[in-house]
Formats: C-alpha cells, sequence, structure tokens
C-alpha cells in the first residue's frame, strides 16, 4: 500500500511538472495559436514519463483554456483570448516565459486601469472593518522585518482596498494582485531606494480612504503607480534616471 500511494503521489507532481513545462512553452511563443502539440507518446519519451502522466498533464492545459484536443487531431494551442490569465498557474507560467520588463509592465498598465478607481470606491464603499484591513496591512509595511513580510504586507494592502471597493466584478482582479504584484514587489522592493517615500504614498492612500474622500484616494493611487512606473524603468533602463517621466494619465468615465 505504501508502495503504491507513493508512485501515485509521484505521478501527480510529475503531471503537474509537465503542465508547467508545456505552458511555459505556449506561454513564451514556442508553439503558437493553431499549433498542433506532440502527441502523448512523444511528450512521454521527451519527459520519461507514462502516458497517464502526460494525460492529465492535457487536461490541465485544457482547463487553463491554453489548449483544446481533438479526437485523431490532437492537442492545438488555443487562440491567446481562451487563455485563462487570472487562473494563479497561468500567471506563474507568464511571469516564468515572459520577458521581465514587458511582463512588469503589462501589470503596470492593467494596474493603471484598475487600482485608482478601485481607491476610489474603496474611500466611498468601505466599511470600518474594511477599513481596519487597510489600516492593519498598512501598519504591517512599516512594521515589516525582512524583504519576504513586505511583500506580504504590500500585497495584502492592494487586496484589502480591492476588497473595500465593495464590487463583485472587481473580484477576478484579485488574482492578479496576489500572484502578479507577489512578483512585482519582489522586484521593487529590493532595488527601491527610496522605501520612505513609499511609505508616504501608501499613507495618502489610507488617508483619503479613512476621510471618505474619493477623487484624493483616485489621485494618492495614481501617484504611487506613477513612482513604481520609475522604478521599473530606472532599474530596467539606468540611463532613465536623467530622464523625467511623464505621469500616466488614468482612464475615468465623465462625470454628471
Amino acid at each position: 500500500m505504501l508502495e503504491k500511494t507513493t508512485k501515485r503521489k509521484a505521478n501527480a507532481n510529475l503531471h503537474v511538472y509537465i503542465a508547467r513545462s508545456i505552458g511555459e512553452r505556449i506561454l513564451g511563443g514556442e508553439f503558437v495559436p493553431g499549433e498542433i502539440l506532440p502527441n502523448e507518446a512523444q511528450w512521454g519519451k521527451a519527459f520519461g514519463s507514462s502516458r497517464t502522466a502526460v494525460r492529465e498533464a492535457l487536461k490541465t492545459l485544457t482547463a487553463k483554456g491554453l489548449i483544446a484536443s481533438r479526437p485523431k487531431i490532437g492537442s492545438r494551442v488555443q487562440p491567446k483570448i481562451q487563455w485563462n490569465l487570472f487562473d494563479r498557474d497561468v500567471l506563474d507560467w507568464h511571469h516564468a516565459a515572459a520577458d521581465r520588463h514587458d511582463f512588469l509592465n503589462s501589470i503596470q498598465e492593467v494596474r493603471h486601469m484598475i487600482e485608482p478607481g478601485v481607491a476610489e470606491l474603496a474611500a466611498l464603499k468601505r466599511s470600518p472593518a474594511q477599513l481596519e484591513r487597510v489600516l492593519q496591512a498598512w501598519n504591517g509595511m512599516k512594521t515589516a522585518k525582512n524583504l519576504e513580510h513586505t511583500v506580504a504586507a504590500d500585497v495584502e494592502f492592494h487586496e484589502a482596498l480591492m476588497a473595500a471597493a465593495n464590487n463583485a466584478l472587481i473580484v477576478p482582479f484579485g488574482i492578479i494582485i496576489e500572484k502578479a504584484l507577489g512578483n512585482l514587489f519582489d522586484f521593487t522592493t529590493q532595488r527601491n531606494d527610496r522605501h520612505t517615500e513609499a511609505l508616504k504614498m501608501h499613507g495618502a492612500i489610507v488617508k483619503a480612504v479613512t476621510a471618505r474622500n474619493g477623487p484624493a484616494a483616485r489621485k494618492a493611487m495614481t501617484v504611487l503607480l506613477n513612482d513604481t512606473d520609475r522604478l521599473i524603468e530606472v532599474t530596467i533602463n539606468p540611463q532613465a534616471k536623467a530622464k523625467p517621466k511623464t505621469p500616466k494619465k488614468t482612464i475615468q468615465s465623465d462625470r454628471t
């Protein structure tokens, strides 16, 4: 029985490894949309695995929208519009396969579209308990003793704001906050020579949310995002330090 259990666990870990390996190659562009993948026997030989493990891996990729399997045809890479980029695994694979600068900039573009509005909604709609969660996350950032704790508190801060916005349609973006921002903050926090200023920027958001000042919360979040843009740019391209960056304008609807 112990031998069977161990073998079953090994097979489970193997199919996860195979799914990740193929997924990263799809997201990295080695296999493009519309392309037929190698068959189960070919994958089994490549990974030194059973066809059962390969089959389970392909089922995982199918469930995540990366491939579709058809009898007598095989597994075909799906169009990118079908890829579930809100899936935690897919985001991890995308991060591993993508150019770091492009990946970080993609995260920032999404954040500029979403987070200023989230901050404004949080200021207008938050409950006392939700405000307390935001305050605790901010205090966690101030008292963090190491990089891991700092990143965890920063992610929690943005997740707390998203929850405080009290909009069910925003919930799926929490996956981006949890996974993508964890990668982003791990990158930026290690390189941030202005940690005190970053805390003050978060504090400005806290102040606006506490005061239920929606426009101020939106503005404070935009300032924070622009600073993150700057940090990414000067880290990837040190020559950019000499060139002041034009702040991005947040997309927002006209108000009546």
